[in-house]
């Protein structure tokens, strides 16, 4: 869905303005607090529904707030002197006054709001849609609809950061509030392909949250959970809540659109479905699976050689495959690195596509560069798992291994059905191994190991720190297995590829490998 107004027209999906054909630089935060006033245009936005929205409860100064609205007042042409379409009520709030029109991608506008049964039937577009239905407030008392709406809409906030999908605007689902609507009627009139629906009752100091993710085609139940909470602080559980239902939320999508994808025959592939059969591979994190992902994400970008996503997570791939040894580092990362700026001119608002660079700039030893652009990634997307367990090792090379521990296991938290939970493991253990608490760092690592015994930075840590603890048994076990995996694994390697900033910690790691009997 995008939304035209005084000739620019703003697009949710790919997170751009344009003002008739040339698009408009806004910043990330910026975009967020003009979609979030568009959206609810037929209201008074007042400061806590921006903070609460935009900076998700974080405090900010009225000069941040001020100074961000008239960023987004100077993008559509607008000022505070004339607030043709950005009015500021005082004592109130702020208010989009412009007339505005919505269309799906390519198509003509649909003119005037979408209301009750009148909802116009979106275009499917190449990636699935989904819908989060108002929560209905299963305790009956009508001073708890706010709790259950604000469920809802802190869902839809969240999973508009996912790129993988559309997710159609709160103002849309919402003309369902209170209606007994079939699914597939729902889906048809929204254009959608999955359906979020839930619960919220309220018991005293209690609150029980149910959710469900439903697939509109089969009405097949993909995904359901319950939550029980105590109701010790209201926004905090929503928030956690919220996030916790979006990390389970988007790889049962994922899983159920590869699924779909290679039911379908070769010469009906679009660069969708390639995109996603290539991450169905890229998650087994096997030398051959990698190798068959990048054919894949070839084959997209071949389809469409703009296509971010496809370019970021080919990038991201070769990137893989270099730090594992399952790649030569000299041809991998400058390929990597050729995708990798080339999705970023195609699309800088994808996460995908700052995950691509930090890997990018972490193995040209650019390290403030790397941190710098996994932050990027998260703050576009913070239940990225793969961004925070990553952005947990990067922290760990620099010497931040007490943060660097923290992220992977936050990465282990947003996502523990993930196929990465075995390396987000190997991180915390890498974590560990930095901060010279070898004894941890060998429980985690054999657990890493357990998951996946072929897993070579798991194998890496675990001979590493079993040799610096003096288990000299286990250490030599360790590296046979390693040798096993990355037969190109040296001393040598270490001392050229292993992805350390500082020379004191590369020299403690090479001694590690020494004491293993590493040559």
């Amino acid at each position: 869905m995008q939304f035209v107004f005084d000739n620019h027209v703003l697009d949710p999906d790919r997170r751009e303005l344009h003002r008739g054909d040339s698009a408009i630089a806004v910043e990330p935060q910026v975009f967020d607090l003009l979609l979030y006033l568009v959206e609810n245009r037929e209201r008074v936005v007042s400061k806590d529904d921006l903070i609460a929205s935009v900076w998700r409860g974080r405090i900010v100064s009225e000069s941040t707030l001020a100074s961000r609205i008239n960023a987004a007042r100077r993008a559509i042409g607008d000022d505070g002197e004339a607030q043709r379409l950005i009015r500021t009520l005082a004592r109130r709030g702020v208010r989009f006054v412009g007339e505005v029109s919505t269309r799906a991608d390519g198509d003509c506008a649909i003119t005037g709001p979408l209301e009750g049964h009148q909802l116009e039937a979106a275009v499917r577009t190449e990636r699935p849609a989904i819908a989060v239905l108002p929560f209905i407030n299963a305790g009956g008392e009508p001073e708890q609809d706010y709790f259950a709406d604000g469920i809802a809409e802190d869902i839809i906030t969240e999973l508009s950061r996912q790129r993988w999908f559309l997710v159609i605007a709160r103002n849309s689902s919402f003309a369902y509030k209170g209606r007994s609507v079939p699914l597939k009627e729902i889906g048809a009139e929204l254009g959608v392909s999955y359906v979020v629906e839930g619960s919220v009752r309220r018991s005293g100091e209690h609150v029980r949250i149910t959710a469900q993710l439903n697939e509109v085609a089969t009405g097949q139940q993909l995904w359901a959970e319950r939550y029980d909470r105590r109701l010790s602080d209201v926004f905090a559980i929503q928030d956690e809540i919220a996030e916790s239902i979006v990390a389970a939320i988007e790889p049962q999508v994922h899983a159920a659109e590869s699924f779909r994808a290679q039911r379908k025959p070769p010469d009906s592939l679009d660069a969708w479905d390639l995109v996603v059969r290539a991450l169905s591979h890229y998650w087994r994190v096997t030398p051959e699976d990698n190798r068959r992902a990048r054919q894949l994400l070839e084959q997209a970008i071949a389809i469409d050689p703009n296509y971010a996503q496809a370019l970021a997570v080919f990038a991201v791939s070769y990137a893989f495959g270099a730090h594992m040894g399952w790649e030569d580092v000299t041809v991998a990362v400058p390929a990597a690195e050729r995708a990798a700026l080339a999705a970023m001119r195609a699309d800088s608002g994808d996460p995908w596509v700052h995950l691509a660079l930090a890997t990018v700039h972490l193995h040209r030893g650019r390290f403030e560069d790397s941190l710098a652009s996994f932050e990027m990634a998260i703050r576009l997307n913070p239940n990225f798992s793969l961004a925070q367990g990553y952005y947990g090792l990067v922290l760990s090379t620099v010497g931040r291994w007490n943060e660097g521990a923290e992220y992977a296991r936050r990465a282990l938290r947003l996502s523990p059905r993930d196929p990465f939970s075995s390396i987000f493991s190997g991180v915390v253990a890498y974590a560990e191994f930095v901060g010279r608490n070898y004894t941890e760092a060998v429980r985690l690592a054999r657990e890493c190991v357990r998951q996946r015994p072929d897993f070579v930075a798991g194998l890496r840590i675990l001979t590493a720190a079993a040799a610096m603890a003096g288990d000299m048994e286990l250490a030599r076990s360790a590296l046979q297995a390693l040798l096993r995996a990355q037969p190109t694994m040296s001393l040598a390697w270490v001392e050229t590829q292993a992805l350390v900033k500082d020379e004191a910690e590369r020299a403690h790691y090479l001694e590690a490998f020494r004491r293993a009997g590493l040559e």
